[in-house]
Parts: C-alpha cells; sequence; structure tokens
C-alpha cells in the first residue's frame, strides 16, 4: 500500500465511521447517558469486529462468511433485543437520580462485547469492506505488512471518528442539568438505543 493510498484509505474508513447506523446510535446514546469516556470499551468492540471482517474479506473467506446467514440472523436479533433492554431501562430511570444513574455504564467487558456484537451483526459491514479493499489492496498480491496496515489505519480512523461522535454528544448532556433536563436526557439516550435495536432487526 503507497502512502497515497494509506492516506484515502484513512480518509474514507473515517467517513464510513461517522455514516449513521447502530454503531453510531449506540455511541450517541451512550455518551449522552454516561460521558464520552464510558464510549472507549463500546467503540474498541465495533472496531474489533470490523478489523476481523476487513480480514475475513482480505483472505478471501468474504464468501464463507456471506453464507453464515443463520449466524448473522441469531446475533442480529440478540444484539437487537439487547440494545432496546438498555433503551427502555434508560428512558425509564427516574429523573432526580438520572445524573447518578447515567452516569454508570455497563462494566468495560461487557461493553466491549456489546460493541462487538454490534458490528458484527450488521453483514453491510463486511460488503463493504468486499467492495472497498481492492481500490486500495491488489488482493491478488496480498501481504501480511499490507493487512497489518490496514488494519492499524482501520483502528486509528474508526476510534477517531467513533470518539469524535462521543465527545460531541457529551458536550450536549452537559446542558442537562435540572430534573426535567435529567429526564429529556434520559429519554433522548433511551429513544435512540432503541433505534439502534429496531434497525437491526429490520434491516
Amino acid at each position: 500500500m503507497s502512502p497515497e493510498s494509506a492516506i484515502t484509505f484513512f480518509i474514507a474508513i473515517f467517513i464510513f465511521g461517522v455514516t449513521p447506523g447502530p454503531g453510531v446510535f449506540a455511541i450517541l446514546a451512550r455518551a449522552l447517558s454516561a460521558g464520552t469516556g464510558a464510549c472507549f470499551p463500546l467503540a474498541l468492540g465495533m472496531v474489533i469486529s470490523d478489523i476481523a471482517y476487513m480480514v475475513l474479506a482480505c483472505y478471501g473467506l468474504s464468501a464463507l462468511a456471506e453464507h453464515w446467514n443463520e449466524v448473522f440472523l441469531a446475533v442480529r436479533i440478540a444484539g437487537a433485543i439487547y440494545l432496546c433492554y438498555l433503551g427502555f431501562k434508560i428512558w425509564n430511570t427516574p429523573a432526580p437520580q438520572a445524573q447518578a444513574e447515567t452516569a454508570t455504564a455497563p462494566g468495560k467487558r461487557f461493553s466491549l462485547l456489546q460493541g462487538f456484537l454490534i458490528s458484527a451483526s450488521n453483514p453491510k459491514v463486511i460488503l463493504f469492506y468486499i467492495a472497498f479493499l481492492p481500490t486500495f489492496i491488489d488482493l491478488t498480491a496480498l501481504s501480511h505488512t499490507d493487512i497489518a496496515i490496514a488494519g492499524i489505519l482501520t483502528l486509528l480512523a474508526l476510534m477517531a471518528s467513533l470518539m469524535l461522535i462521543a465527545a460531541g454528544a457529551a458536550s450536549a448532556r452537559r446542558l442537562f442539568r435540572s430534573p426535567r433536563g435529567a429526564r429529556v436526557l434520559n429519554r433522548s439516550a433511551g429513544a435512540i438505543m432503541v433505534g439502534a435495536g429496531t434497525y437491526l432487526i429490520t434491516r
């Protein structure tokens, strides 16, 4: 991969990262309810899944992955149900306790797994890499170095895009300090999370 291709690849992945979808919705909801820091393990889980898909596409396993319909369906349903559960839980958080309740995010390992499932349950991610990678990598002359570089660039670009979204949403969170504002915050974050789950189950 040439330096020019690497830069273009990074920019394209960054843009892909900020494109609205289940992952972005989940990051927005987590940032609104628990702040920027709580989004890091969630975002990292998504990125790990994306890199795994990218490696599968690079090594020509994409055709096999595309035929794991039952697995994709099961993961998507599980992820959607969990997101909706979190959304309803956040929505119903009592307003006077909003700051204390929403400041507590799920454990880091659980958030990491949640992020992985959100990205893994979207087959369009691997389809994106299947169509996207040949623009930057000659798959007929693929080297381990090329894959490593693509993986690092994907990690940096996606984490930057997702954490930028988290920081922006967390800044808006500071506007909701009163009980009424906290109630609006909880319901907004809950609605976004339910929306992400609904998106997963209906796509």
